[in-house]
């Protein structure tokens, strides 16, 4: 899982190695969004606190429910 506070295009190289992306800001024509939609990965924008997910942490990502959850 990417997570980030917000995303511009130098970002967009990062995006084909990710899972999921979490962003802290954004809307549904954000950048984040409308690149990980190209890309087919589910992402959730204005999802607070995702930046203090902890290192390796197992998330689950529901990009069209906005579910985010620590798994383990």
């Amino acid at each position: 899982v990417m997570s980030v506070e917000t995303s511009d295009v130098t970002w967009t190289a990062l995006f084909g190695r990710a899972g999921a992306v979490l962003a802290e800001s954004g809307g549904l024509l954000s950048h984040a969004a409308v690149v990980a939609r190209e890309r087919g990965i589910p992402c959730v924008v204005s999802a607070d606190g995702c930046t203090r997910l902890p290192d390796g942490a197992e998330v689950e990502v529901d990009g069209y429910t906005g579910l985010v959850r620590v798994l383990a």
